[in-house]
């Protein structure tokens, strides 16, 4: 398979790609079963609900009844057919209290014995039939033939072939020995491994394993290590294969010690040049002087042991269960130091993943967003909070399909169908260095021009531009702001990219035009999939990719069909240097017709409306891969593309989950080289190191209050992961919102990164002007505070792209060291200073949030209407003093609460209906003082758009202190854009004791206000904040 560095500077009206793009599951059948399974689940369901894990065959004859004190230990399989049968959930009869262990009666054995055998046949009399999880889809002729003299299956022909031993391990601690198929019990033990029964709990998506390793099990020795320039190295190799095909039988590790705080080991086949993940990481030379790690290895069998110095505690042990690397399955295990763990993106629910028995798959995927399926993106990427407020992250670089299973001991399994093993764990030691780490490897994120940030509107219906026009002059109206007017399908001639609809758009060009003369911008949806339907000479995009050979191909050479919104498509291939330039052509020359300012890339897991192909896949190994992680839909070509088609830098079955990613660095390079300032994209399918070249929308969410109430910690997920520019479709994509949910929608999407409301074709409008008065006023609010904060929303950004840092970032990112919010996921924070605490349920007038220790300020008390904007507001309390607790807000219709930190100044901005003008209002400073009068806080400034900015020193950077009655700016860097910025208002919370007198620059203010209720105090000042001013109270 080829391998090198890769350059990494939507068929049914009803938008059927926008719903889940595949057939209902039978009655009874969960997401991700096949349908004999779901058959199964629900025939077993009407026969007992006790036995609904599965059906077993009981061994026969018995194992003897045993007795130990009081209680007599029958037999695990029959003390299931006992609970089946009604009895409690202790897996315990008593017996004769005078019965002590070690002697055994054999009368009362012989009692123990026969009741569970009229229990036995009172239950086969009712036709009740058990079989474990691993016989499910077995029949029962199956059962009995498997491994008969002359069977030839993997378990029934090769090593290891010993009876497993050393199978007393906690049930939380057993890794699944049958990942790939469901065996029975003598399979099972024929592959070495041994064979407990279990109970699911109910609903769940799996449990405990049946079949699982011996801590004999074969796996790799260590041999040959040796201390190289940049750490170890060392020979890998297997004496006994496992059940999977095609083992690698001897492997070489690499262990690089990067950093003090990064760790980077690779396992690779030294024989055979096998794909690797194209992503361009940095590379050292020589080993860090000092590590905040040590690493120990085990011999045999081999396993990679991490801990951190500071107090030993192991991050990493790989000897928990055996490696294993074949040419189509790898799989590495390790010990987790704590059940407190997030990332692997994408999925829907909570921040925190559960460790008891799950299994998140990552397969690029269209689907509409719901629990345990795979979603849109893939991010092999985890960080894990322990103790003490410390964290590490665990970051594996492969992108092939693959399942990543938590256990409650707890621990984690990556199971991978390809490429290599390419570990990195970044040792913090808090948190927020966890992901500045994790971004060091994959790239920091874009800074994105200043109109990206501002509202964003769209929808599917917008079927021609005299209405959306119409949409424009509405939200004009109503006096809502509107940065970025976008079009969805209804743009396009027959859907055909690069294309407009000469009926209907006829004055495509005219009506962008228009929106640039009246500051606003303009975005269009542009799909992956290329028409290839027509007459040659008729379309170029696909006459010219044609020629250039820049389409994906099938296993005749010929370019892969699928069918897309156009019909019959052929899909281009990112990773071809020839596609990139191609690309880049087509946006240039649609660009010249039509000046458009950034580009909406949908559809690119890739999505496609048939299974591979319109020709169908070939049978082979890519195709039905000995080990099919838990995807949507079966098969990897479920919903997309062929996994064995073909790319410039190998086969769509290792690179299928980069697609997104090469499509958005194009198009991210093509509007570059378009428009000549800063790129605006924004993808669905995403991986890691995404951010660097675009944001993201979380997808086709529902209009409903569980989508959003998981759509924060979503923009908190992504922000954790490098992709700041992050946000879900106000008010919802798919069904009709309400107009409470979408006041509540709009009130937390003004806290959204990248804001933007959007829904489909079929339901109703719900742009904000279609509600009532009452909710537009509360709609407005949330609007003036999202423009109000820009300049710091700004600022943060500035952050993220220069240091890694996040713009909305989960609680537990700033206050590590309180365990309480770990776990809260229905807040987010701005950066350190913003606390935001939305209303996420109906009908709801309060809400309680999470308030970390610290002085914590309503940002209400702020007189906004300096601004002409907000009036004055009256909020029950001003100011919270937590000691890290829980307190209930009033959250009245209109009110979204958001609190500022102390010690924190923000800057702010006189709010307008765009950024064109909100940039030349005058600004505000708010200073959110500490108990000992403290605060500072940053402005990062400069046009907006241009590229270069830092390179060519063009921008404005301040630096803001308080402390001591004092007020002062410090200029870190400055140039003629945000010199001339005017302030005018400086708003001081935390201020005691009333002042007698205000000076600025030394000059007396003598309009300054107090308000002693809230401690806050007003100073009214004509400034330039590109000019160093001193301001004071006594």
């Amino acid at each position: 398979m080829a391998t090198g560095p890769l350059p990494l500077s939507r068929g049914a009206e009803a938008k059927r790609a926008r719903m889940p793009l595949r057939a209902p599951p039978p009655e009874g059948a969960r997401p991700g079963m096949s349908t004999h399974q779901g058959r199964l689940r629900r025939e077993l369901s009407r026969d007992s609900p006790q036995l609904r894990r599965g059906r077993w065959i009981p061994r026969w004859p018995p194992r003897p009844a045993r007795v130990r004190g009081d209680l007599c230990l029958v037999p695990y399989p029959w003390l299931l057919l006992l609970r089946g049968a009604g009895q409690t959930s202790k897996m315990q009869i008593h017996c004769p209290p005078m019965m002590r262990w070690p002697p055994c009666s054999r009368t009362l054995l012989g009692v123990c014995t026969l009741l569970s055998l009229a229990l036995l046949g009172h239950i086969l009399l009712h036709d009740l039939e058990v079989v474990p999880r691993e016989l499910r889809g077995f029949s029962q002729d199956e059962i009995h033939q498997a491994c008969q003299p002359g069977a030839s299956s993997p378990e029934c022909r090769g090593s290891p072939r010993a009876a497993p031993t050393q199978c007393d391990l906690p049930p939380n601690s057993r890794f699944d020995c049958a990942p790939d198929k469901g065996i029975t019990q003598q399979q099972c033990e024929a592959r070495g491994c041994c064979y407990v029964p279990a109970e699911w709990p109910p609903d769940a998506q799996m449990g405990q394993p049946w079949c699982f390793f011996p801590t004999s099990y074969p796996s790799y020795r260590l041999e040959n290590l040796t201390s190289t320039e940049t750490g170890y190295t060392a020979t890998l190799t297997r004496a006994v294969p496992t059940f999977f095909p095609k083992d690698i039988m001897t492997l070489k590790l690499d262990v690089l010690m990067e950093t003090e705080s990064r760790l980077h080991f690779t396992i690779k086949d030294p024989a055979n040049r096998r794909y690797e993940v194209p992503l361009e990481t940095l590379r050292v030379s020589s080993q860090a002087p000092f590590t905040l790690y040590s690493v120990e290895f085990s011999e045999e069998p081999f396993g990679v042991v991490v801990r951190r110095k500071l107090d030993g505690r192991v991050l990493l042990n790989t000897t928990v269960a055996p490696l294993f690397f074949a040419d189509q399955f790898l799989q590495l295990s390790t010990s987790l130091p704590s059940h407190y763990i997030t990332g692997l993106a994408e999925h829907l629910g909570s921040l925190m993943l559960s460790t008891n028995w799950t299994k998140i798959t990552l397969w690029n995927r269209d689907i509409a967003p719901e629990p345990n399926v795979n979603l849109y993106g893939s991010h092999p990427f985890y960080l894990v909070l322990e103790d003490g407020g410390l964290a590490h992250g665990v970051f594996l670089l492969n992108s092939n399909a693959m399942d990543v299973v938590l256990q409650p001991s707890p621990a984690l399994s990556w199971r991978s169908t390809g490429g290599i093993l390419d570990v990195y764990i970044f040792l913090g030691p808090e948190p927020k260095s966890v992901v500045q780490q994790y971004l060091d490897v994959v790239g920091y994120p874009f800074m994105p021009p200043y109109w990206g940030l501002g509202f964003h509107l769209c929808r599917w219906g917008y079927s021609t531009s005299a209405i959306t026009r119409q949409v424009v002059e509405n939200m004009t109206r109503a006096y809502f702001p509107l940065d970025v007017q976008w079009n969805d399908l209804d743009y396009m001639d027959a859907r055909r990219d690069f294309t407009f609809n000469k009926d209907h758009f006829g004055d495509f060009p005219a009506m962008v035009q228009e929106l640039h003369q009246g500051g606003r911008r303009y975005i269009m949806i542009v799909d992956p999939a290329i028409s290839s339907s027509g007459p040659a000479g008729t379309y170029r995009p696909y006459d010219e990719g044609l020629r250039r050979g820049v389409f994906i191909t099938n296993e005749t050479g010929q370019p892969l069909i699928g069918q897309v919104w156009p019909g019959l498509t052929a899909f281009p291939d990112f990773t071809n240097p020839e596609a990139l330039d191609w690309w880049q052509d087509m946006v240039t020359e649609f660009h010249a017709q039509v000046p458009f300012d950034g580009m909406w890339i949908d559809m690119n897991e890739p999505s496609n409306f048939v299974r591979g192909s319109v020709d169908g896949c070939p049978d082979n190994s890519l195709e039905n891969p000995p080990y099919l992680p838990g995807v949507v839909g079966g098969t990897l070509r479920a919903a997309t593309i062929c996994a064995s088609s073909h790319q410039f830098l190998s086969t769509h079955y290792d690179l299928h989950n980069l697609y997104g990613l090469t499509e958005a660095l194009a198009s991210h390079r093509a509007l570059v080289k378009a428009r000549g300032t800063r790129p605006f994209v924004i993808s669905r399918s995403t991986f890691a190191g995404h951010g660097r070249y675009s944001g993201h929308w979380t997808g086709d969410v529902w209009s409903n209050w569980e989508q959003l109430s998981y759509s924060v910690p979503e923009t908190l997920l992504f922000n954790l992961l490098g992709v700041p520019l992050v946000g879900a479709d106000i008010c919802g994509f798919l069904g009709n919102t309400s107009e409470e949910l979408c006041v509540r929608w709009t009130q937390l999407g003004a806290f959204y990164p990248f804001m933007r409301n959007h829904n489909a074709l079929i339901s109703q409008p719900q742009e904000p002007y279609r509600f009532s008065e009452t909710a537009q006023q509360a709609m407005r609010k949330a609007f003036t505070l999202r423009y109000v904060l820009l300049p710091y929303l700004y600022t943060l950004f500035h952050g993220a792209h220069v240091r890694g840092e996040t713009v909305a970032r989960p609680l537990f990112l700033e206050f590590p060291e309180d365990p309480s919010t770990w776990t809260v996921d229905r807040q987010l924070l701005w950066g350190e200073a913003l606390l935001i605490t939305p209303v996420l349920e109906a009908e709801k007038v309060e809400v309680t949030g999470y308030f970390p220790q610290g002085t914590w300020y309503d940002l209400q008390t702020v007189p906004m209407e300096a601004f002409g904007s907000l009036p004055p507001p009256a909020p029950l309390t001003s100011v919270i003093h937590s000691k890290g607790q829980w307190v209930t807000l009033s959250a009245p219709l209109d009110t979204i609460n958001v609190h500022l930190r102390a010690g924190h100044i923000i800057p702010m901005q006189g709010p307008a209906l765009t950024t064109t003008e909100s940039r030349k209002q005058p600004m505000a400073l708010a200073v959110a003082l500490t108990a000992s009068g403290e605060a500072q806080g940053e402005l990062f400034w400069d046009d907006g758009e241009s590229l270069g900015v830092l390179d060519g020193g063009d921008y404005t950077q301040l630096i803001f202190l308080a402390k001591n009655n004092t007020f002062v700016n410090k200029l870190v860097h400055m140039s003629s854009e945000g010199a001339s910025l005017q302030l005018r208002n400086v708003t001081v919370l935390g201020v005691a004791t009333a002042p007698q007198q205000v000076l600025c620059n030394s000059v007396p203010v003598s309009n300054f206000t107090f308000n002693p209720d809230t401690e806050t105090l007003a100073i009214p000042v004509s400034l330039t904040m590109g000019e160093q001013f001193v301001i004071n109270w006594s």
